[in-house]
């Protein structure tokens, strides 16, 4: 069986868990909504300071609540068994990677969607340039994926997953954080031009963690 078809196995069985769980629809996305809706009350609209701050608002909440979805999709595993399971599939450890990557980030383009939606609503913008906004969307969800991937799955077999998982996701990905900002404020206002060396920081940040979980996944699943 090829790596492309395990994959696809892979992420086929995780969007079916978050499916019937709905615990991605019923939790996390209205998590994601609540972060944007607390910022929008925190922060005066009156001095047009939301608009300002919307893109970075906007990942802060993504990341938050991808959290969330990713430390779920290993949470599941250890409590069902499927984890000792994977181990011993004979699937290759770079399709269990791309699959569950895969998994993930569907669930976060989908959030993304959604949160975008609220904040053009709450926030009072209006989206300009849609290329850069979706390759900056897709290159800053590929690194994120990739990343929570690699570090969910370091994390998995320890005590202490659910505290430990953030305090090593999180400093990871400031790079995400800061490139995704940058390249949304600079489409939102009218400079596409300057947003392009911060889609390329993303893409380099989403090859570097893609080819670090292709090599590095099965072996981080062993050991945890």
């Amino acid at each position: 069986m090829s790596i492309v078809r395990q994959s696809l196995l892979v992420a086929g069985k995780d969007l079916r868990i978050e499916a019937r769980s709905r615990v991605a629809l019923n939790q996390v996305v209205p998590f994601g909504i609540i972060v944007l809706v607390l910022f929008a009350f925190a922060l005066d609209p009156d001095r047009g300071l939301l608009p300002r701050v919307a893109p970075g608002l906007f990942w802060v909440a993504v990341l938050l609540a991808g959290l969330l979805a990713t430390s779920r999709s290993f949470t599941v595993e250890n409590d069902n068994g499927v984890r000792d399971a994977l181990r011993l599939s004979g699937l290759d450890g770079a399709a269990l990677f791309c699959g569950k990557a895969l998994a993930v980030a569907a669930q976060l383009l989908v959030l993304e969607v959604i949160l975008g939606f609220g904040v053009v609503v709450l926030y009072d913008l209006e989206p300009h340039h849609p290329l850069v906004l979706g390759v900056t969307a897709l290159a800053a969800t590929a690194g994120l994926a990739a990343a929570g991937t690699v570090y969910g799955a370091l994390a998995a077999g320890l005590r202490v997953r659910e505290t430990l998982f953030p305090l090593l996701v999180l400093p990871v990905v400031a790079p995400v954080m800061l490139g995704g900002t940058r390249a949304f404020e600079a489409a939102l206002e009218g400079t596409p031009g300057e947003a392009w060396p911060w889609v390329q920081l993303l893409g380099v940040f989403a090859v570097i963690y893609i080819t670090m979980g292709w090599l590095a996944f099965g072996a981080l699943l062993e050991e945890s």
